[in-house]
């Protein structure tokens, strides 16, 4: 049997209010109001007293009140369109999470992230923030090639950073974003120079502005190189560890099939990687294997991945310094990130 004033003892602790700090203080709860919110009506020392009990008892304002009285909730949102089941094991999210949480954390801005089905719901939640108050401005990722995102937050008036780069330029958007058609001519050199005329590229999903884009290179890069277009070729996915295993055992299937793969991400390379070891096909010797992001998994499969690297966590961060600057009345610009370096391993080799 519980000891007595146990239940009293294990009773959650009450948040303080303007009532606890004016009856701490000796004064009213209007002169509390007016000394917090730095409004006149107080004196100097009667403002100080307030904020020190206010600071004792841990008091902190409302963020639903302040976003009543004009001022910022002190949040930014995200808000990420994809299946949930490619979110598990893909570490680009979760660095460039990492990243910008890094920043916002500076100016002690929470961030508010949701999982959706689709663009429709994505849409749907963003007139339901700004209808609550609920963020200051939000990052916006995964941009599309038909993106009705931008036009509906400008709409809005919430301010909007996008991450990656739009299809079209917008002129009321602030964008940062990373160069996939030089990535790509990255990785073409890399191969072309070991041999490769036979190239495949499982991308990820087929509506996204970069996956547009890198398709787009490879064609270019591909002609610039005199290869058969018949023989250089993109199939798009979902970015799961499954479909990059089904889109490989398609183009191993071919009459012709490639002598090198590129993947849009490191779990699609991992898992094009098992598919050539259940068919018996050596890698590099017999398929040589690019993933386009680097991450532990890359580095401790056997043989280890070649991949293009770059500094996600720095990504994200450049996108959060860029939308506090937004929030801080800054001009619209467009931002570019790092170039990713190709780290060459064991995976890739003469065909």
């Amino acid at each position: 049997m519980s000891a007595p004033g146990e239940a009293a003892r294990r009773k959650p602790a009450r948040r303080p209010t303007i009532k606890d700090i004016a009856r701490r203080a000796g004064v009213s709860e209007s002169a509390v109001s007016f000394a917090l919110n730095d409004r006149p009506g107080v004196s100097q020392d009667t403002r100080a007293r307030i904020r020190r009990v206010a600071q004792e008892l841990g008091w902190q304002a409302n963020s639903a009140a302040r976003a009543l009285s004009g001022e910022r909730a002190g949040c930014a949102g995200l808000v990420l369109a994809r299946p949930a089941r490619t979110l598990g094991v893909e570490s680009f999210f979760l660095q460039l999470v990492s990243g910008i949480q890094e920043v916002l954390s500076t100016r002690r801005t929470a961030l508010l992230f949701q999982v959706v089905e689709d663009l429709e719901t994505e849409c749907a939640l963003y007139r339901r923030w700004w209808a609550e108050r609920r963020v200051d401005g939000v990052l916006v990722v995964d941009p599309r090639t038909r993106d009705p995102r931008p036009q509906l937050l400008a709409s809005l008036g919430l301010p909007a950073v996008v991450v990656g780069g739009l299809a079209a330029p917008d002129p009321a958007t602030s964008t940062v974003w990373a160069d996939d058609a030089k990535a790509m001519a990255r990785v073409l050199d890399h191969l072309h120079g070991l041999g490769h005329r036979r190239i495949a590229h499982v991308a990820g999903m087929p509506d996204l502005a970069h996956t547009e884009r890198r398709i787009r290179s490879l064609r270019t890069e591909a002609d610039r190189r005199g290869l058969d277009a018949r023989h250089v070729r993109s199939v798009t996915t979902d970015y799961s560890d499954a479909e990059g295993a089904e889109a490989t055992r398609r183009i191993l299937d071919a009459a012709e099939p490639p002598t090198a793969v590129i993947y849009d991400n490191d779990v699609m390379a991992v898992a094009g990687a098992s598919v050539a070891a259940e068919r018996g096909i050596a890698v590099p010797g017999g398929l040589s294997i690019v993933a386009w992001d680097d991450s532990a998994l890359c580095r401790v499969t056997h043989p280890r991945l070649t991949a293009l690297v770059r500094d996600t966590p720095g990504f994200g961060r450049l996108a959060a310094q860029e939308l506090l600057a937004v929030l801080d009345g800054g001009p619209v610009r467009t931002v570019q990130g790092e170039l990713p370096h190709l780290e060459a391993r064991e995976s890739t080799g003469a065909p």
